[in-house]
C-alpha cells in the first residue's frame, strides 16, 4: 500500500500513538491489558484512549474542509505541487488546532 491510500488521520498520528494502537489491538482492546503493559493505572489508560479519539476525530473533521479539499484538487489538477499541497493543509492544520 503506497502513501495516497493511508488515511490522513493515521498519517498525522505520531510513532507514540500509532505504538498504542498497535498494542490495543494485540490485546483485543482491552484496556485492562494495556495498564499492565504500560505499567499505569486503567483511569490512566482510558485517558489516554479518550485523548486518541478527539486527536482522529479532529484531524478526520478537517479533512472534509472545504479549503483542504480545494488544495488538494489543485494539487491533483497539477497547479500545484503535491508537496507544497501537503504544506499549505499542513500549515492550515495547525494554525487551525491553535486557535
Amino acid at each position: 500500500m503506497d502513501n495516497n491510500h493511508i488515511p490522513n488521520w493515521i498519517l498525522s498520528l505520531d510513532s507514540e500513538d500509532l505504538e498504542f494502537i498497535k498494542n490495543f489491538v494485540l490485546n483485543s482492546g482491552s484496556l485492562k491489558e494495556i495498564a499492565k503493559l504500560y505499567g499505569v493505572s486503567y483511569p490512566t489508560v482510558r485517558l489516554r484512549l479518550d485523548r486518541l479519539i478527539e486527536k482522529i476525530k479532529i484531524n478526520d473533521s478537517m479533512e472534509n474542509e472545504e479549503f483542504i479539499k480545494f488544495i488538494r484538487r489543485l494539487a491533483i489538477d497539477d497547479r500545484i505541487s503535491m508537496e507544497d499541497a501537503k504544506l499549505i493543509i499542513e500549515k492550515y492544520k495547525n494554525e487551525r488546532v491553535e486557535k
